[in-house]
């Protein structure tokens, strides 16, 4: 049974609430951080918390004195019962019961301890395809609850698509939950941060990618040159490495997984014990 840590306590899921009352629940505000454990360690666990921190900061929730208790809690947790070995630790902080005109003093938090959904083999064989939607992200660098609008566009409709692209006013900035990027011509193309959310496992492949070698230009990719990239891939703490091979109508490349994205997600999992903990 999954675990979740609430009110100085651990307890399965089941019996863990927020009262009806929570700025989460009424007004959307909350934000948390999704960190990956690979057979019983954490994967890059400092930099989630950084961002979980700085998330926290520009909602206008008071979490300082919250986040200096997580790492213990959460490594106390994950060596527990019920936490799998191989699944996520999601931290959340709400805004409380007390929003002063955006600024949320008294804030609630909790941490969930479960499994993860892995990307199935039959997707990563085949490549993923993502959906347009032409809105740019509200405050990328606030990793908030509110996927409301990158969840829209799918509209329950072909369950092979993968998740939703954000591609306002013709640049293409990030995927739902995912970062994205291009190849053209041996160059590998990605939204700096400050457009897009400052993605923990894109820090780590964009450092693994020019170790080896690779040319990296961070600007917004342009719509149109999807046409005529050699392939493109997402990267996020779930699926780690991805192929796209499709946004919208629009066949990527070859319409195939290519070679960059799965030398990357090698170099990934060959990589990843200078990130465990």
């Amino acid at each position: 049974m999954p675990l979740c840590y609430i009110n100085g306590k651990y307890a399965p899921i089941s019996e863990c609430q927020l009262p009806v009352t929570d700025m989460a629940i009424q007004r959307g505000a909350a934000v948390f951080e999704a960190a990956r454990i690979y057979d019983g360690r954490l994967f890059a666990l400092d930099m989630h918390l950084e961002r979980f921190a700085e998330s926290a900061r520009l909602a206008g929730i008071a979490a300082d004195k919250i986040i200096p208790l997580l790492p213990d809690i959460i490594k106390t947790g994950v060596g527990m019962d019920g936490c799998p070995s191989d699944g996520l630790v999601r931290p959340y902080i709400t805004g409380g019961d007390i929003n002063d005109k955006g600024f949320f003093p008294e804030p609630r938090f909790f941490v969930l301890f479960g499994g993860i959904n892995k990307t199935p083999e039959e997707e990563r064989r085949r490549g993923a395809t993502l959906v347009p939607n032409r809105m740019e992200r509200p405050f990328p660098l606030c990793k908030s609850v509110n996927y409301l609008f990158a969840l829209i566009p799918l509209g329950g409709g072909d369950k092979e698509n993968h998740e939703s692209l954000y591609m306002p006013g013709g640049e293409i900035t990030e995927a739902m939950t995912n970062n994205f990027f291009l190849c053209k011509d041996g160059r590998i193309i990605t939204a700096p941060t400050g457009r897009v959310l400052d993605g923990v496992t894109r820090n780590v492949v964009l450092t693994l990618a020019r170790e080896n070698g690779f040319t990296v230009e961070e600007r917004c990719p342009r719509e149109e040159e999807l046409a005529v990239a050699d392939e493109a891939f997402i990267t996020g703490t779930v699926n780690e490495v991805l192929s796209v091979v499709r946004v919208g109508g629009l066949t990527i490349g070859s319409g195939r997984p290519g070679p960059v994205a799965a030398h990357l997600y090698r170099l990934f999992l060959s990589n990843m014990e200078r990130w465990l903990s």
